[in-house]
């Protein structure tokens, strides 16, 4: 088993060397081909818990890994770091079901994959190694990722958000991030400025060089890398088998997952999932109002040759889905050189067109749709009135997806990835359960929790009483001198860590 590129099938990797590397030398992500030759038996995992099912996914998808080693770090990642010991439990609300996956450390759904890469990474590190992980986030993924590799030893990590382009709880838990070797950056762009100037330092020579000259390597915590994206394949194994376990369906009966989609990691993972042999009818990609993938999903035509809107779920608000390029691979074929073509169309003239057949494949397992701010409100006020369920505008635009999608006439049992708590968001939640509005978010959450019963997890309750670190704002264009400045500082501190000669 050798992972490639999904832009040069000439390059071969062990799973260590990709997870470490992050993405290719051409600029493509790593794929594991054939991933159909690797499904795992379901009836051997019926009763287990997270864990177990995790070493299994794991162990398929990264053979090179230790099996003692990948159980431990699986053990470190979760055991004490989740609220809830099913980790991503599911829940009956009205006719579907809800997988939460906010009980994590950041109360996000990246924590799933942000505890597990740290671990894997340490485990595939050599003892000279020193790594800058580099992240761009809309919110969540910066959060979760300075959480993880916070104090890792041999790692630093550098993380972009857009200026004014997160929650003000999300931005509060970035600045109060209180890690040896972690640096946050605000920049003036959106997500998709840093994204894009993020996946072009990795495949500039001469930054590569100059970091080298400080004997540091890059790689990434965006589910551009592949160390990220595998642990979330875990979570749709464990809500079909707690679904099985609990007899609301039987073992083999199909489902449908609706996901709340940005980059295209999380719905990715589905896909994942699926071709490991999990009984999935449909993915239903709910995007919201910036809909580059719901028309994608639809017409076969990816074009971000349109306005950037801001919107009440902002860790959505994403015009090019980094991860859409490993689909494409898959769907083709596994036709590196056409995705490569693909991909220079986007770079060049923002927009690209599958051939039909490419299309065609790609509906046997998608569907897609998009809400509206408006329709995002209206879904949080009519789940919570009817169904007592308290969502965040993200897990939102889902439910208003799903709603559509089942229009159709699809019966398929639904479940809807909550992707992160409420409380992050509790301006926007607020505001749909017509509430005072006036106030900062900390006051906010105060009352949602008044009117809702709801606890606010112990992690965003907390953010009130730190004092954040001041804003450095940084342009696209001088991302790489941060990040230079950054692993000086931070290995510098490292190499004292080691020698005794702390400051």
């Amino acid at each position: 088993m050798r992972y490639t590129s999904t832009r040069d099938q000439r390059v071969t990797k062990t799973s260590q060397q990709a997870i470490k590397q992050g993405i290719s030398e051409e600029g493509g992500l790593f794929v594991l081909p054939h991933l159909t030759d690797y499904r795992i038996a379901l009836q051997d995992l019926l009763g287990a818990d997270y864990e177990t099912i995790a070493q299994h996914v794991l162990m398929s998808l990264l053979p090179d890994f230790n099996t003692a080693s990948v159980k431990k770090a699986i053990h470190l990642a979760y055991r004490q770091n989740f609220s809830d010991e099913r980790i991503t439990p599911i829940r009956k609300v009205g006719d579907f079901h809800v997988l939460e996956l906010f009980h994590g450390p950041t109360s996000a759904f990246k924590d799933v994959g942000l505890q597990l890469l740290p671990q894997l990474m340490r485990l595939a590190l050599d003892p000279e190694d020193r790594i800058m992980i580099l992240a761009a986030t809309s919110g969540d993924t910066g959060t979760a990722a300075l959480q993880g590799f916070k104090n890792v030893p041999q790692t630093g990590i550098t993380v972009f958000y857009p200026d004014h382009g997160v929650s003000p709880i999300q931005e509060q838990q970035m600045l109060t991030t209180t890690g040896n070797n972690t640096r946050v950056f605000p920049i003036a762009g959106n997500f998709d400025q840093a994204q894009s100037a993020v996946k072009a330092l990795f495949t500039d020579t001469s930054f590569a060089a100059r970091l080298q000259a400080e004997q540091v390597t890059l790689s990434a915590a965006n589910s551009i890398n592949i160390g990220r994206l595998i642990p979330q394949v875990v979570y749709y194994f464990a809500a079909y088998l707690q679904l099985v376990n609990s007899r609301a369906i039987q073992l083999g009966n199909p489902v449908n997952f609706t996901v709340p989609t940005g980059n295209f990691g999380d719905v990715l993972a589905g896909f994942y999932a699926k071709l490991l042999g999990l009984p999935i009818h449909k993915l239903i990609a709910a995007a919201n109002a910036n809909r580059e993938i719901a028309d994608f999903l639809d017409t076969g035509i990816y074009d971000r040759n349109r306005p950037f809107l801001k919107t009440v779920a902002p860790s959505m608000d994403i015009q090019i889905s980094s991860n859409l390029e490993r689909l494409l691979y898959y769907k083709s074929g596994e036709d590196s050189a056409y995705v490569a073509m693909l991909m220079k169309d986007l770079a060049t003239t923002g927009r690209y067109q599958v051939r039909p057949d490419v299309l065609t494949a790609i509906q046997a397992d998608f569907a897609g749709g998009f809400a509206t701010d408006e329709q995002v409100t209206a879904a949080i006020a009519k789940v919570w009135r009817q169904d007592g369920y308290l969502m965040d505008p993200h897990t939102a635009v889902g439910y208003s997806v799903m709603q559509q999608y089942r229009a159709t006439g699809d019966t398929t049992p639904n479940i809807l990835l909550a992707t992160a708590s409420p409380y992050k968001f509790p301006h926007a939640v607020a505001k749909a359960l017509n509430l005072p509005v006036s106030g900062g978010d900390f006051s906010l959450m105060t009352q949602l929790r008044q009117v809702s019963g709801v606890p606010i997890p112990a992690n965003l309750a907390r953010l009130a009483v730190l004092t954040p670190q001041p804003k450095h704002v940084v342009t696209p264009a001088a991302m790489g001198a941060a990040i230079l400045d950054a692993a000086k500082e931070v290995f510098d501190d490292d190499l004292r860590i080691r020698s005794g000669n702390n400051r």
